[in-house]
């Protein structure tokens, strides 16, 4: 039959331009200029052997096909590219030439090598068949520069040859607001942090207006004085709270591990580094906010190395040649005195003023005991709720007895010793169930619940207040842990054990 066609096409000099063949059709696109009319052709087409109809169609099938994936590339948020099997990129969207900054009509033909890089993972699929997922790709040459996560397939012959592939990639800060969304937790605002005093009330009143600010912020405190919870309120009420808030504990992790987990390191940078590399908490917080929580405790080598961030904003991730530009802004928060560590040479004066753009000082609990029954109404209501048990009374006695302590932990200390006095109580909380940690207090507490207690919860309980107390004595794992003559790694399994994290110490 296709024969029969492609004679009354010839017989009437019709030029054929595309012919698709497939069961039961036959599709024609032919030259409009041909010496017959139009209805005479139809005519001779419908008289062949087995044509049942003839009709018009705009666009061959595969045209439909290629019109719809087009279409579907072009709305796509990811970028699409497609190469074949030596290396020539046939297609390009526009999604693309969004992350790459190249346009299409200068990428279509050309070979991906020369575009990008040579070392890009789409031409080893091309040659080993092997897929790949969300490998990162930071490419800085003279004719681009891009940082994007891409993954791969390749395109099969018959035979399961590779005869191309295809790679999607994603811009990396929309990779990162990804994240963000899924991971963010609730965030707090100056509205939450409770209290009423002279003190705290100027204390949030400077927070907000710097809030408006993109300065570095260094807060000072006490342990328990809620120094993170300002951090996230500053963040919130800043320009930049729809974008990540990052909090790293200086303190918690050893000097080599914090190095890469706030820089990011490349692929094969050390034994163990996690295939493709990995980002660094100061890429995950671009745009947004990196809270450097114990400051204090941060060793000289990345002193000098978050010097070097404040003053370029950019980063070197470990193993890397290459700086990466970054937009953070940095709080930072310690509860030790850094101009003594800067006297004894364990804190570097330049980053030191670096860091005090803006001083913010949170006052200790004893010297803002008018908010204490606001913060234990707020604890017994919260606490009850977590409890799920209805909220107690606290008798007269039992509240003078909280305004009557000299607070060390400060509100932290408040709120474990109402979750404490909830769990004794039945029905209102009296000063026998206040279990306090100050020496003063530790003979009535075991007293006042040895009849209610097991051996084995309050020798559990004592080791839990013991790993508290040198933690906030010494302000890091490290020290704690030297201090109680055991290892890092006991403290940080006690520390699993019992449940105790940053808001207990």
């Amino acid at each position: 039959m296709v024969l029969d066609i492609l004679r009354v096409l010839y017989q009437y000099r019709v030029n054929l331009k595309a012919l698709e063949v497939s069961p039961g059709l036959i599709c024609i696109k032919i030259d409009c200029n041909f010496n017959i009319p139009l209805s005479d052709l139809l005519n001779q087409l419908k008289a062949q052997k087995d044509v049942i109809e003839v009709s018009r169609v705009e666009l061959l099938p595969q045209e439909r096909r290629e019109k719809h994936i087009k279409a579907v590339l072009d709305a796509t948020g990811e970028g699409i590219i497609a190469i074949d099997a030596k290396g020539i990129i046939t297609t390009f969207n526009p999604a693309a030439e969004k992350i790459l900054k190249v346009r299409a009509e200068d990428a279509l033909g050309k070979n991906i090598a020369d575009l990008i890089s040579a070392d890009i993972p789409m031409l080893k699929t091309i040659v080993t068949g092997e897929s790949y997922d969300n490998e990162e790709m930071i490419i800085n040459t003279e004719k681009l520069k891009s940082h994007y996560i891409t993954s791969g397939r390749p395109i099969l012959d018959e035979d399961g040859n590779p005869i191309g592939a295809v790679a999607s990639l994603r811009d990396i800060e929309s990779v990162i607001e990804l994240v963000h969304t899924f991971t963010q937790p609730p965030m707090i605002t100056f509205d939450e942090i409770l209290g009423e005093s002279k003190e705290i009330t100027k204390v949030k009143e400077l927070a907000r207006i710097v809030a408006k600010g993109d300065s570095t912020v260094l807060i000072r405190g006490e342990s328990g004085t809620g120094k993170e919870l300002f951090a996230r309120s500053i963040h919130m009420a800043s320009p930049r709270r729809n974008k990540p808030f990052v909090a790293v504990n200086c303190a918690a992790l050893p000097d080599t591990l914090l190095e890469s987990e706030l820089f990011g390191y490349e692929e094969g940078a050390f034994t163990g580094a996690k295939k493709g590399g990995k980002q660094g908490m100061f890429k995950y917080a671009d745009k947004g906010t990196l809270f450097l929580d114990e400051i204090g405790e941060l060793s000289t080598h990345l002193q000098v190395k978050l010097l070097r961030v404040l003053q370029e904003n950019k980063i070197r991730r470990v193993g890397a040649n290459e700086e990466i530009p970054i937009d953070v802004r940095i709080i930072a928060a310690t509860n030790r005195n850094l101009e003594e560590l800067m006297k004894s040479g364990q804190f570097r004066d330049d980053l030191y003023y670096r860091l005090n753009v803006i001083p913010l000082v949170i006052p200790p609990l004893r010297e803002r005991k008018e908010d204490i029954p606001i913060l234990t109404h707020a604890f017994i209501k919260k606490l009850s709720y977590k409890m799920n048990k209805k909220a107690p009374d606290i008798s007269d006695e039992a509240m003078q007895c909280l305004m009557d302590y000299d607070w060390p932990g400060n509100i932290r200390e408040l709120s474990n010793v109402i979750e404490r006095a909830m769990n004794l109580c039945n029905g209102k909380i009296e000063s026998y169930h206040l279990l306090f940690q100050h020496d003063d207090f530790k003979s009535t507490a075991i007293i006042g619940t040895a009849g209610q207690r097991t051996l084995k919860e309050i020798v559990a309980e004592t080791e839990k207040q013991a790993i508290i107390s040198a933690l906030r004595q010494h302000t890091s794992i490290r020290k704690a842990a030297k201090a109680l003559g055991v290892s890092h790694a006991t403290v940080i399994n006690k520390m699993k054990q019992y449940q105790i994290n940053q808001e207990d110490i």
